[in-house]
């Protein structure tokens, strides 16, 4: 692969992440137009033995950022655990046919077939990083959204998953207590 680049939007709260990221990728695009260069979101362009692309997604909520947050952080890893296989099919348009040729246990990545997360883990499906486990308060990175994931479905899932256990509205939830980077 010619190369690869890496870059951040966020933090925003709730879902305005899916905004700032489809915006920044229209201006990637016409940049690179004008320069003549392709770009492409697909996480795994060319097979080989590389570790892909991803949109990895920092999550946190007013409770994990606060003095003994950890514990927020780690209830939310269960109900994660629990629902892995959804996250995987909304974390890529393809409904998981893209990450399944990226997270393949290689690379910096975890299987695809199962869902662990560690602190400074760069293996795990979730990485916790170094300096927030020995704060005990902040956020964790959700390292499964494919490079080529719609933000809006990212941040729709992790919110079913974290506050609304499928069960209740929407409207029930302050999007304002949620910031999301990716």
């Amino acid at each position: 692969m010619p190369s690869q680049w890496e870059y951040q939007v966020g933090p925003c709260e709730g879902i305005e992440m899916g905004d700032h990221l489809w915006v920044s990728r229209w201006i990637l695009c016409r940049v690179a137009e004008e320069f003549n260069i392709n770009v492409n979101f697909d996480p795994k362009p060319m097979e080989g033995d590389w570790n892909g692309a991803g949109c990895h997604t920092n999550i946190s909520t007013k409770d994990m950022r606060a003095a003994g947050g950890l514990k927020h952080i780690e209830a939310a890893m269960a109900k994660f655990e629990l629902k892995h296989d959804e996250h995987i099919k909304a974390y890529d348009p393809n409904g998981g046919a893209d990450n399944a040729r990226r997270l393949t246990g290689r690379h910096e990545t975890a299987s695809i077939k199962e869902f662990k997360y560690g602190v400074a883990d760069r293996g795990a499906s979730v990485r916790i990083p170094r300096h927030v486990a020995a704060l005990g308060y902040g956020y964790f990175e959700d390292r499964r959204p494919s490079s080529n994931s719609d933000p809006y479905d990212v941040t729709s899932r992790i919110v079913k998953t974290m506050f609304l256990e499928e069960t209740k509205p929407p409207a029930m939830v302050d999007t304002n207590e949620i910031t999301i980077e990716c």
